[in-house]
């Protein structure tokens, strides 16, 4: 299921996990994951951000854990495209007390985006993501982005989406690796929800105005 209790990561990936099974559901499709989470992340209940989806444990063992995905979620994410043996990546819930290293991240995903081109810069890449229109007015240059629940800061921004740049460090632990590999794809992409705050916070600011 998906996290129906609020939630809050940080878009610093902890470990990639690997689809051991899937089975479908009466409510959608169950994942089984082999992960080296920490039993704490893992017990019956607790949030996992699974590659930018925010999903709950609904089962749990010393080597693996499941969650279920409804047909919403799947049917607006990439969740829908994963077979047996996929990595995903994985990042358990906020704590209080926790160090903030990326930035606020839901776990709800906004849309899906696709990767456009990736560009080699030594060990790094520059890697330009097309954005569903919608989105596009949120995403800002030094601002944040959230991609298969990754947090990266944006670089650039034109008509069709933005550009990131990519540290051999993240591509090395992250899924976003092999996406690069594959020089095309889909993500889950969720902007900074303080962009949308602020959008809503004007809308009311500006309806408020004299006439």
């Amino acid at each position: 299921m998906a996290c129906y209790t609020p939630a809050v990561f940080t878009g610093l990936v902890q470990t990639t996990g690997v689809i051991r099974a899937l089975s479908e559901r009466e409510q959608g499709r169950r994942l089984e994951i082999s992960a080296a989470l920490a039993e704490g992340d893992r017990i019956l209940g607790a949030s996992v951000c699974v590659s930018g989806v925010c999903l709950t444990v609904v089962e749990s063992s010393a080597e693996a854990f499941a969650v279920d995905v409804g047909f919403e979620t799947l049917a607006v994410t990439t969740i829908a495209e994963l077979a047996v043996g996929d990595r995903v990546n994985l990042e358990p819930s906020l704590r209080l007390g926790d160090a903030l290293g990326g930035h606020l991240v839901s776990g709800h995903v906004d849309g899906v985006g696709q990767l456009r081109s990736a560009t080699a810069r030594g060990d790094a890449r520059e890697c330009w993501f097309v954005a569903p229109e919608p989105l596009r007015r949120y995403i800002a240059v030094k601002g944040s982005v959230t991609v298969d629940g990754v947090s990266l800061t944006v670089n650039a921004v034109d008509e069709q989406g933005f550009m990131v740049g990519l540290i051999p460090h993240t591509l090395a632990v992250t899924t976003l690796g092999a996406l690069v590999e594959r020089g095309q794809g889909p993500c889950n992409l969720e902007v900074d929800m303080l962009a949308r705050y602020v959008e809503r916070l004007l809308g009311f600011s500006n309806s408020n105005e004299p006439s």
